[in-house]
């Protein structure tokens, strides 16, 4: 697939890594910028480091999709992250921001903010107006897979959510069956191929055991002929298998960050920029001579 200017990437080449950019207050990680005084300053200091530390897209997002979150409301939303991608805009001009939103109203002031990408958890499925705001830009998309159901969800005080009693037929046919549903709401507003990148929703909706299996299985999710983001960064599955909390996976996400290189991942979605920068060049170095 040959580069788009808000997607300047030549895929297989290497993996690029995204850096996770909360404007939230209830992070699962514990990172989220509005906990600052300036959280829009915090946000231009975080996307900066990230930069320097060889990040290649921020991804900017005003709602926590931890398990038990609450949601916030378009207006809080935009209220959120507006500034904050403005700033960081401002700042770093040659950056590639994603926008992390299912909302076309958002998605709409985000672009014209200065995002290039549109980074949906629910893939295109809860706005039927955002498939046709991204197409009319001309912006790639992020589909990602979700199964996330009011209570399935177990918490932790420790380890934090994790999805339980989430039934699959077939585990990797069935998120691909319903990534390709969501492929084809893109296609309808027009989004072509070459702007569609799949994410298989690593933690969502999915429990420890088939969080695992999928990422054993990610070559099949790639199969499907898309670039293929994962984004396992300190997620609960990696906390309930090592019995650890949030700020103690960052072993058990390099582990899963390379593997998922390793079946395919074009893009990782991390917390962590510095080291798994280097966690993917090693990586890269291995799996693709």
């Amino acid at each position: 697939m040959n580069p788009h200017p808000s997607q300047p990437f030549d895929w297989g080449t290497r993996t690029f890594v995204m850096g996770i950019i909360n404007v939230t207050p209830d992070s699962f990680s514990g990172d989220g910028v509005l906990a600052k005084a300036d959280p829009v300053q915090a946000a231009v200091t975080q996307a900066g480091l990230f930069l320097r530390e060889g990040a290649d897209i921020l991804d900017v997002g005003g709602e926590s999709t931890r398990p038990g979150s609450q949601p916030v409301d378009a207006a809080e939303e935009l209220e959120r992250v507006i500034p904050v991608i403005e700033a960081i805009r401002n700042a770093f001009p040659a950056a590639l921001i994603s926008v992390d939103t299912y909302r076309a109203e958002v998605a709409r002031q985000a672009l014209s903010a200065g995002a290039n990408w549109v980074n949906d958890v629910w893939g295109l499925r809860a706005d039927p107006d955002l498939a046709a705001e991204i197409a009319g830009r001309g912006a790639p998309v992020i589909l990602m897979h979700n199964r996330l159901k009011p209570g399935t969800a177990e918490l932790q005080a420790r380890l934090g959510g994790r999805y339980v009693g989430v039934d699959y037929a077939d585990l990797i046919g069935d998120i691909s069956h319903e990534l390709l549903e969501s492929v084809a709401l893109a296609h309808a507003a027009g989004i072509p191929d070459a702007h569609i990148i799949l994410d298989p929703g690593i933690g969502f909706g999915k429990t420890v055991a088939q969080n695992l299996a999928l990422l054993d299985r990610l070559d099949e999710i790639k199969a499907l002929g898309y670039p293929l983001l994962v984004g396992p960064s300190r997620k609960s599955f990696i906390g309930y298998t090592l019995d650890l909390p949030p700020e103690e996976r960052l072993e058990g996400t390099a582990a899963a960050v390379a593997l998922s290189i390793d079946r395919g991942a074009d893009i990782v979605r991390v917390h962590d920029v510095g080291v798994m920068v280097r966690v993917a060049r090693m990586t890269d170095a291995i799996v693709r001579r």
